[in-house]
């Protein structure tokens, strides 16, 4: 980490984390915002997730950039590929304010925010004006986009359908966001009957697309086995193209300071090895059959190559930035290279899944 960047961080430390992270968007927006030195070619880190190609498997996890503002600066910090979201049919406030708590003792975080942004219609046109590159015509990076529900809509399961509809043409994956703790009973929607009918609207959804995108199902880490396996059965039955594990947690479990027992979804440290067990256990049921994306609690190469053992094909981060900076996706890829190495490993898809019965 770079001493601007440490200075930064010290500072943004001291502002409310909500504000904070609004002055990260305008950094990042501005041109302000620290750009990292370009990394050698690491052919170990190539590899492929449900059909999209990427640089590397490191990615930034749905949240940070909500309203699709900064993808272009996004891109430049090294990420293989960005998700942005989650988007909603309409505009929506979210919870209240405070709805944002750091856990410095234990680098975890607290939200609530309730899938505040603004809305389809404006992150969709966002998502249409993405750089294109000059001599391919194509748009720049691999970007997804998590599908959300409305707070107040009637038809919730129908919200995702929507969304996607609206910015099917514009993106490379979306992700089906049900496991979201901050809208009342979205969570119930992660039921047998009530997922299998919400995913079947949404790939139906996909396939009427002139592009076929992937679509990958975010799933809670609070699951029992069973509804772990009713999840899995549910994947195979509806043909989704790969499973995100996981979103945050409602455990409370062995966390420190005056923050610890705010409402919300959990993230960070604290997460990690219950969204590991979740991942392993997938992993472990589908037999690598489905793409797994591992996510929660990355922050270090060692966190990230663990995931991959236990059956991820690539990973997402977010909280691990608020407390070790953009810096951290360089140190990851770095030390992921270093990590395939020395264990022998030639690629990812070498070392995928190599080391699941450690987390069952």
């Amino acid at each position: 980490m770079s001493i601007v960047e440490r200075a930064g961080l010290a500072v943004l430390r001291q502002i409310d984390p909500e504000r904070a992270h609004g002055l990260a968007i305008k950094a990042l927006k501005s041109g302000l915002a620290p750009m990292p030195a370009a990394l050698p070619d690491m052919p170990r880190l190539k590899c492929e997730f449900a059909g999209l190609k990427l640089s590397n498997p490191v990615g930034l996890a749905a949240g940070f950039d909500k309203n699709a503002e900064v993808i272009a600066p996004l891109l430049k910090m090294g990420f293989g590929f960005i998700e942005v979201g989650a988007a909603t049919p309409r505009p929506q406030d979210g919870n209240p304010k405070p709805r944002l708590f750091r856990l410095p003792y234990d680098q975890g975080v607290i939200n609530r925010f309730g899938f505040n942004n603004q809305g389809m219609s404006v992150i969709g046109a966002r998502l249409a004006d993405r750089d294109t590159h000059v001599d391919t015509g194509r748009r720049a990076g691999v970007v997804g986009l998590n599908l959300g529900a409305n707070k107040d809509s009637e038809d919730r399961a129908g919200d995702f359908a929507r969304v996607l509809e609206h910015c099917g043409a514009h993106i490379d994956f979306a992700t089906v966001n049900v496991s979201s703790p901050n809208t009342e009973k979205l969570r119930d929607l992660q039921g047998a009957d009530a997922l299998t009918a919400l995913l079947n609207g949404v790939m139906e959804t996909r396939d009427n697309l002139t592009n076929r995108i992937p679509v990958f199902l975010k799933i809670a880490p609070d699951l029992t086995d069973a509804e772990i396996s009713d999840i899995v059965a549910v994947a195979f039955d509806t043909g989704i193209d790969g499973i995100i594990a996981t979103n945050t947690t409602l455990d409370r479990e062995g966390l420190h300071g005056r923050h610890k027992s705010q409402a919300g979804g959990l993230s960070g440290v604290p997460l990690f090895k219950k969204s590991t067990r979740v991942l392993a256990r997938i992993a472990n049921e589908t037999g690598g059959a489905i793409p797994l994306m591992g996510v929660g609690g990355i922050s270090s190469a060692e966190d990230a190559f663990a995931k991959i053992q236990a059956g991820a094909s690539a990973v997402q981060l977010y909280s691990g930035l608020v407390y070790n900076g953009m810096s951290l996706v360089k140190d990851i890829r770095c030390g992921l290279d270093q990590l395939l190495g020395y264990h022998g490993f030639s690629s990812i898809e070498d070392a995928r899944g190599t080391d699941i019965e450690k987390w069952l």
